[in-house]
């Protein structure tokens, strides 16, 4: 942690001594104070945050997107960590603070000089700004941190608590300084790379992020949380439509604005907690969806697929456990399809080909093993399925299926080749932020119901289906967890649906009884459709596949939208607590909570990190809650 994120200590004197100063991107300390600008080093923070190649796929995808179940990938979702990948991340988002950090340093610096300019006290606040969102990116992730690095002196740790009070603090007092009026820097050298320095844009981002660390901690400091809330929502200057977004525009290649979820070889494809969600949910039938020719791959309403005993594992909650759907499903939400291509649709305008280096993608078929050796080939074009993740046993091996890209819907292209923008804040957030807030009874300027329809319809506008908003946003139709769209309708469904599978042995139909998922996490597994499962059910599709954190944060700060157990066939041996006696029942043992801190912080400061531990209040762990987390 000293190393990383205290070099800041050095920073005055070699401020004033260095004086071969060529390119201080390259090297941030070899600065000369006359020549150096503070928006590079504000700029070098914000591009390193964007996580380049190494760092993105194992923070990114392998730990966030996992957490958050959207994509098909045990790892951290099963307990499990990596402490390289921590170690990489740990230098990065220390390099992020302290470059943040630099630039008010320098902005100080040179206005003792005398050289400070006009747009330096906007500048300044916009670095706090910044910073008080890694603050959160860290918390968020490992938990207690220091907050006093920045000041240049040896931090101690400080507990959760004490790290968003100073994050809403400095969020709060940094909007409140900013001066709207002034004018852009002259400067053709002044760079702002996510608001081009409109001033009032970083004072919307300021107000939407103490409203999001205001939410963060409403389960535990209500009061707080209330205060801070109504402050930052009645402040008129928020993200409210898609051209305030705090957006950042990515590049092909290998570079820090390389996209996050680039790398060929991560398959991204579609998770059992996103396709529960998404079938059934509004009610808009395939076919008023799709071209004419995939017509007749659309399957009945009560049609769940073919049963495959010896090939899927049924040893966990997932309500679709067990099944194969031979084709599309009959209804379902319309940013799927927009998200997620369709095995063997090779004319989609998402199709991607990756991994490039293969034909995977458009092997469209797979091989099912059964018991006595006997083999038989699925063909996969114009279906539709995943699985849950977990241990899968002698079932794994033979479903040559489960996983495979071009058997499974898969991530877009649209997200995956470096051409879009990575989204940090949407104003879909904001609304549905302030829905969950009027829910509570807050004072804010939006009723429950308005801003919920409003973050619905914004995400509708961004996946490009408004056509679809006006059916959609009325619907009472139940998806596979148990919730409609209609947030009026509040109707509980029943514990069960009739459904039909086909046997494969005789091709006959079955009626069977399909149980909706008991969500014991939350509210005791009471209530499946109720206003904030709506809420945060609208929240977690709208924010795929941008924001994986967010969405991991608000499963762990509430227990929504519903996470299936991962199956185990085979226990998992970092869920110690899921086994096959149990696998029906949710709880915050069976789902990662938190990052380990990295071996290069234990193994170097041994006193912080004892400190941090103290703070943290129980081990280092994957499975330890946050404070803010604690149910």
């Amino acid at each position: 942690m000293k190393k990383y994120i205290l070099s800041l200590v050095t920073l005055a004197s070699v401020c004033t001594s260095c004086n071969d100063f060529e390119d201080m991107n390259n090297d941030p300390f070899a600065v000369d104070i006359n020549k150096a600008e503070p928006e590079y080093f504000l700029n070098n923070s914000i591009l390193g945050a964007q996580q380049d190649p190494n760092i993105a796929e194992r923070t990114f995808v392998l730990y966030w997107k996992t957490a958050a179940r959207q994509h098909l990938t045990t790892g951290i979702a099963g307990g499990s960590y990596d402490d390289s990948w921590t170690v990489e991340y740990w230098k990065g988002i220390s390099e992020w603070l302290n470059n943040a950090n630099t630039t008010i340093e320098i902005i100080n610096e040179k206005k003792t000089i005398g050289q400070g300019k006009a747009h330096y006290d906007n500048l300044t606040q916009v670095a706090r700004i910044w910073r008080a969102y890694l603050m959160s990116e860290f918390s968020d992730n490992f938990g207690p941190q220091p907050i006093q690095a920045f000041k240049g002196i040896n931090p101690g740790f400080n507990s959760e608590k004490e790290v968003y009070y100073f994050i809403l603090e400095e969020l709060k007092d940094a909007a409140a300084k900013m001066d709207v009026s002034q004018p852009a820097p002259a400067n053709p050298n002044a760079y702002d790379m996510v608001y081009g320095f409109k001033w009032n844009q970083w004072v919307k981002y300021a107000n939407s992020m103490r409203m999001r660390i205001a939410m963060r901690i409403a389960e535990v400091d209500p009061g707080k949380a209330k205060t801070e809330f109504e402050a930052a929502a009645n402040s008129n200057m928020l993200i409210s439509t898609s051209d305030d977004n705090f957006k950042v525009k990515e590049d092909p290649g290998w570079n820090p604005l390389s996209g996050v979820m680039s790398r060929e070889w991560n398959s991204q494809i579609l998770s059992a907690t996103l396709n529960n969600m998404y079938i059934g949910l509004g009610g808009v039938n395939s076919t008023d969806q799709l071209p004419a020719a995939q017509h007749t791959a659309v399957k009945a309403a009560d049609y769940i697929g073919v049963k495959y005993d010896e090939q899927f594992s049924t040893m966990t909650n997932d309500p679709s456990a067990g099944y194969w759907l031979d084709g599309l499903p009959n209804t379902i939400d319309p940013r799927a399809y927009k998200t997620f291509y369709i095995p063997g649709d090779l004319n989609s305008p998402i199709y991607s080909l990756y991994p490039t280096y293969t034909n995977q993608a458009t092997t469209n078929h797979g091989d099912l093993t059964f018991a006595d050796g006997s083999k038989i080939t699925i063909n996969t074009v114009n279906t539709w399925n995943t699985t849950t993740i977990g241990n899968w046993g002698v079932k794994g091996q033979r479903n040559g299926l489960r996983g495979v890209i071009g058997c499974m819907p898969a991530l877009g292209k649209q997200y995956r080749e470096g051409k879009n923008f990575r989204i940090f804040f949407a104003s879909w957030e904001t609304y549905f932020l302030m829905a969950e807030a009027a829910l509570k009874g807050w004072a804010v300027p939006m009723s429950d119901e308005a801003a919920y329809n409003k973050g619905v319809q914004d995400s509708f506008t961004y996946n490009g289906v408004s056509q679809f908003y006006g059916q959609y946003i009325t619907s009472t139709a139940y998806n596979r967890d148990g919730t409609s769209v209609s947030y009026s309708h509040t109707t509980e469904p029943g514990a069960t649906h009739v459904m039909k599978y086909k046997d494969p042995a005789t091709g006959n139909l079955v009626s069977i009884d399909i149980k909706y998922p008991v969500n014991t996490i939350y509210k005791n597994g009471s209530v499946k459709n109720d206003k904030l499962t709506k809420i945060i059910t609208q929240k977690y599709i709208a924010n795929m596949p941008w924001l994986p954190l967010e969405s991991w944060s608000d499963q762990r700060r509430l227990g929504l939208p519903f996470f299936e157990n991962p199956a185990v066939e085979t226990p998992l041996v970092n869920l110690p607590n899921l086994n096959s006696g149990n696998y029906m029942t949710n709880s915050i043992q069976n789902f990662p909570q938190r990052l380990r801190y990295p071996s290069t912080f234990r193994n170097t400061d041994q006193d912080g990190y004892a400190k941090a531990l103290q703070l943290l209040g129980g081990q280092d762990a994957v499975l330890t809650p946050l404070w803010w987390a604690k149910h």
